[in-house]
C-alpha cells in the first residue's frame, strides 16, 4: 500500500531529499563549494525504520510513512498527553500503568546555537527520552489516570477523546468487546424524584438525632396473620408448629461479588468491613458471597451468619461448600439462587482466565480457563420446577432454618415470576431480588451491558402494586439493586426505593469505589475483566493487590455505611415514620409528569 505524506510536510520532505541527493544546497544542484574541494555529497537518506543514516541536523530527514490502516492513539477512547518541558524523567507513569499503554521512547530533537564573540547559527541535535502513547489496541490507553496521580510534575494526564473509532479497531480479529463495570446509560430516575409529603402539625416531624428509629427488614417468607403457628398459652405466643425462617437484617446489602471477581485483598475488606459493623456497630449488615464459593475457613466460623451464599447455574465452588456443612458452626444469613443478573440478563457468569488464580481454582474446583456459566440452570425449565426442585433442596439442605431467596433480571418478565412465587401455598420463597440494567460487573459482552436489561424502578412498582392487589404485599420481601448509590448517596436512592414498596436493596459498584475504584458510566476505566485493575480491586496479581490497603477500605466502608445510617433517619424524620416506610409512595413527588404517571406517585413542578 503506498504511503501518505500529508500535504503540509510535503515541501519539508522535497526540500530533504533536494539536499540528500545534490549536496544540499535545496535547489535541486549541488554544492559549488563541494566540487570545487573534490568532497562529493553526504546524503542524508534514512533507513527502513525512518531514520536517518547520515549527517543530518535532526531537521530535514525523510518521515517515516504512515498508512491509512495503520493504528494510532486517535483511535482510542483516551489520548495522552505528556509536557516534555516539565517531565523529570522520572518513570513512575510507565512503571505504574498497568495496561503497557505508555512507554519511554528515545527522540531526536534539532535546536539553533550562538556562539563566539559574534554570534553565528550553529545547528545541533540531541537526543532526549520521551513518553509515547503506543498503538496496540490490545494496550490501549484507559483513561484510569494512575499516570497523573503518580507524576510529581503534574507533566501527564488523559484525555477523553470524544471522536475515537475504538468499536472498530477493538473488533479487529473478530472477537467481541468485553469489559467490566456498568452499562452506559445516562438516564437517573432518582434525580426526578424528591421527597414531597413534610409532617409538620397535627402529626409534627421526628427529631433524627433524638428519637429511636427501627431500620431492619425481613429476609424471609411472611405469613398473613391467620397462618401464623402462634396460639395463646397462659397469655403467652407460643410456636404450635413450623414458620419460615427470618431473618432481620439492615435494608442495605452488599451485593454478590465473588472470590475471582475481586482480589483476596479487597474481598477480606469487605468481611473485615461487616463483621466490624455487627459486632461493634449493632447494624445488622449481610453480604452476598457472589458466585463462586468461600473459603473453608469462613464456612466454618461463626461469621458465616453474616453472608448469604449464592449459587448460580455454573455450581461454582458448591462442593466444597457442602464439604463443609457438617462443620458449620452456624447458619448463614440466607442462600440465593442466582438465576439472572442486571448487567447482563439472559447470560451467564464469566471469569476471565486471567483472575483464575491457584486459589480461585482450589475453591471452585476448576483448572485455569474462562470459566462460563450457562444461561439458566440446566434441569430447570418452568417456575414450577425451580420452586420444587432448587429452592426444597436448599431449604432441605439447611434443615429448612435458612431463608432462600431468588435474584432474576428486571424484565418484562418479571411480574409474572413474582407473582407465581408469591401465590406458592408452600411458603418455600424467602426473597424476591431484583436486578436492574444499571447493574455493575465483572467481565460482560459490552452489547449486553449498553443493549439489554430494564431499568428497575418501574418492575419493582409493577411487582409492589401487584402484591397490593392481591392482599399479598410482604408476603415475599423485595430487594432491589441496579445503580444504586452510583452519584454517592446510597441512602436517598435507598429510602425512595423503599416508599416505592422494597423491602431493602442491594448494591456493589460504590464499596469499590470507596476502595479507590475508578471507573465510572463515561467510559474510565472499567477493565475489571483484564485482571489488570490499577488499584488492586479486581485483579488477583500480586503486584497490584499490594496496592491495596485492607484495614483502609474497611475503614471507609465502615464509615459509609454509618453516615448512611443518620441520612436514612435524617428522610424517616420529615414523613414521620420511626420505621421503614415501605410502599409510602405518598411521601414522593416527581418533577417529571411521565415518571410521575409510571411509578403512579404526585408530579409536582
Amino acid at each position: 500500500m503506498a504511503a501518505i505524506i500529508l500535504p503540509e510536510l510535503l515541501p519539508h520532505v522535497i526540500r530533504a531529499e533536494g539536499q540528500a541527493s545534490s549536496g544540499g544546497n535545496g535547489n535541486g544542484n549541488s554544492d559549488p563549494e563541494n566540487r570545487r574541494n573534490g568532497h562529493s555529497a553526504s546524503p542524508s537518506r534514512a533507513n527502513v525504520n525512518g531514520q536517518s543514516t547520515g549527517q543530518s541536523n535532526g531537521r530535514a530527514h525523510t518521515i517515516k510513512p504512515t498508512f491509512v490502516r495503520d493504528t494510532h492513539p486517535i483511535d482510542f477512547p483516551w489520548k495522552i498527553e505528556w509536557n516534555p518541558e516539565t517531565c523529570i524523567r522520572c518513570g513512575s507513569c510507565v512503571s505504574t500503568c498497568t495496561f503497557g499503554a505508555i512507554q519511554p521512547s528515545l527522540q531526536r530533537q534539532g535546536q539553533t546555537l550562538s556562539a563566539g564573540s559574534f554570534p553565528k547559527p550553529v545547528e545541533a541535535t540531541q537526543v532526549i527520552m520521551a513518553i509515547k502513547q503506543v498503538n496496540d489496541p490490545k494496550h490501549y490507553c484507559r483513561g484510569c489516570g494512575m499516570c497523573e496521580k503518580v507524576c510529581p510534575t503534574n507533566s501527564i494526564h488523559p484525555v477523553q477523546n470524544e471522536h475515537n473509532r475504538f468499536p472498530l479497531v477493538a473488533r479487529a480479529g473478530g472477537s467481541p468487546v468485553k469489559r467490566g463495570g456498568r452499562g452506559h446509560i445516562r438516564a437517573r430516575v432518582f434525580d426526578h424524584i424528591k421527597v414531597g409529603r413534610i409532617s409538620q402539625m397535627t402529626d409534627p416531624s421526628l427529631d433524627a438525632a433524638r428519637h429511636t428509629f427501627d431500620l431492619l427488614t425481613p429476609l424471609g417468607r411472611g405469613l398473613p396473620a391467620e397462618e401464623l403457628a402462634l396460639q395463646l398459652d397462659n397469655g403467652r405466643l407460643v410456636e404450635s408448629g413450623w414458620m419460615p425462617p427470618v431473618r432481620w437484617i439492615y435494608p442495605i446489602i452488599i451485593g454478590d461479588m465473588s472470590v475471582g471477581a475481586l482480589s483476596w485483598r479487597m474481598w477480606e475488606s469487605l468481611a473485615l468491613a461487616v463483621a466490624y459493623l455487627n459486632e461493634e456497630c449493632g447494624l445488622p449488615v449481610v453480604m452476598s458471597s457472589g458466585e463462586g464459593g468461600m473459603p473453608v475457613r469462613l464456612l466454618t466460623s461463626e461469621y458465616l451468619k453474616y453472608y448469604i451464599i449464592q449459587i448460580a447455574s455454573g455450581h461454582f465452588g458448591w462442593n466444597r461448600i457442602i464439604k463443609a456443612m457438617p462443620q458449620m458452626v452456624t447458619d448463614p444469613a440466607g442462600i440465593l439462587i442466582k438465576i439472572g443478573q442486571g448487567a447482563k440478563p439472559g447470560d451467564g457468569g464469566l471469569l476471565p482466565a486471567e483472575k483464575v488464580a491457584p486459589h480461585i481454582q482450589a475453591i471452585r474446583g476448576v483448572p485455569k480457563a474462562d470459566l462460563l456459566s450457562p444461561p439458566n440452570h440446566q434441569g430447570l425449565y418452568s417456575i414450577e420446577e425451580s420452586v420444587q426442585k432448587m429452592f426444597l433442596s436448599m431449604n432441605a439442605a439447611f434443615k429448612f432454618r435458612v431463608p432462600v431467596a431468588i435474584k432474576v433480571a428486571a424484565s418484562s418478565t418479571s411480574v409474572a415470576v413474582f407473582n407465581n412465587l408469591v401465590r406458592d401455598p408452600y411458603h418455600i420463597v424467602g426473597g424476591f431480588f431484583l436486578d436492574g440494567i444499571q447493574g455493575g460487573t465483572g467481565a460482560a459482552h459490552e452489547v449486553s451491558l449498553d443493549h439489554t436489561g430494564h431499568p428497575i424502578l418501574s418492575k419493582l412498582r409493577d411487582c409492589y402494586l401487584d402484591a397490593v392487589t392481591q392482599g399479598r404485599q410482604g408476603h415475599i420481601p423485595l430487594f432491589v439493586g441496579g445503580g444504586f448509590g452510583d452519584t454517592g448517596d446510597l441512602a436517598a436512592d435507598a429510602f425512595k426505593a423503599i416508599c416505592l414498596g422494597a423491602n431493602g436493596v442491594f448494591a456493589a459498584k460504590i464499596f469499590l469505589q470507596l476502595a479507590g475504584c475508578v471507573g465510572n458510566e463515561k467510559g474510565r476505566c472499567n477493565a475489571c475483566n483484564t485482571g489488570k485493575c490499577p488499584v488492586g480491586i479486581t485483579t488477583q496479581d500480586p503486584r497490584l493487590v499490594a496496592r491495596l490497603d485492607v484495614d483502609a477500605v474497611a475503614q471507609n466502608v465502615v464509615d459509609y455505611f454509618l453516615a448512611a445510617d443518620m441520612e436514612l433517619k435524617k428522610l424517616m424524620a420529615p414523613i414521620g415514620n420511626s420505621s421503614l416506610p415501605v410502599g409510602r409512595s405518598d411521601a414522593l413527588v416527581s418533577l417529571s409528569k411521565p415518571v410521575a404517571d409510571r411509578l403512579q406517585i404526585a408530579y409536582a413542578c
